[in-house]
């Protein structure tokens, strides 16, 4: 198999700055997807946007599971996920290999009702994802994944590209990301930040996303894993030359 590359960016619908930024970098071709917050601020704006901008098949949904208030009332009854006042304060370890029948259940309807809230604006998610990763908690992962299965989209699999990942997570990493694939069916091989780029020696086959947070630069973008001297245009042609870049949807 080529090697290919998907430019995804997080947080679309997190603020109106979040959502300009990530339509003005589709635009320029810097991105080649992004994940959608159903539970966010500027949620309404950015489907909005994905019309005007016509984006539709490029958008996936990042579950979020960490901030903000959620879209059911079951999961606002446990301390893992929610604070006494119904808000996300998740307080899982990344240890956490089980959760309760009723936990899971609760997981399973907020991830639902985040997909149909997107359904509810036009919009069907090609692929999914997690804010702050929150889908490599075993479990969380595994409910999303049987997800991922059932709606026949891809799931974005464990960050495992990067010199700052140690030899116990490395190996966490791989048997979860077996363990995501197994489930979900579909997954790239490797994920990684921009900022891996810069230290990372990448794969020569396979397919590679590259989980992006944009900002917005005088002279092009910059990245949130970036320092403030790098530019991710740059970066990325530099550190992709002639590689394919694909969205989720040609996984």
């Amino acid at each position: 198999m080529p090697f290919r590359v998907i430019i995804n960016a997080d947080d679309f619908g997190l603020s109106s700055v979040n959502n300009q930024v990530i339509a003005a970098a589709f635009r320029q071709g810097v991105i080649s997807s992004a994940t959608l917050m159903a539970n966010a601020p500027a949620f309404e704006a950015a489907c909005q946007l994905i019309k005007t901008e016509r984006l539709r098949g490029r958008i996936g949904l990042h579950l979020n599971l960490t901030y903000g208030r959620p879209l059911t009332e079951a999961i606002t009854q446990y301390r893992e996920f929610c604070s006494p006042a119904g808000e996300f304060d998740l307080s899982l370890t990344q240890r956490c290999l089980w959760l309760s029948r009723p936990v899971r259940k609760a997981v399973r309807q907020e991830i639902q009702t985040q997909w149909q809230h997107c359904l509810d604006q036009g919009i069907r998610p090609s692929h999914l994802d997690s804010h702050q990763h929150v889908h490599n908690l075993w479990p969380v992962g595994e409910e999303l994944a049987r997800f991922a299965a059932e709606q026949n989209v891809p799931l974005r699999p464990a960050r495992n590209l990067g010199r700052n990942i140690s030899l116990p997570k490395r190996l966490f990493k791989r048997l979860l990301n077996r363990r995501l694939r197994q489930l979900a069916g579909r997954t790239a091989d490797f994920s990684c930040t921009p900022f891996d780029l810069t230290n990372t020696r990448l794969p020569a086959h396979g397919t590679l996303e590259i989980i992006a947070h944009p900002t917005q630069l005088a002279d092009g973008f910059g990245d949130e894993y970036l320092d403030a001297e790098i530019r991710l245009d740059e970066l990325l042609q530099r550190s992709l030359p002639k590689v394919q870049r694909i969205g989720y949807a040609q996984l």
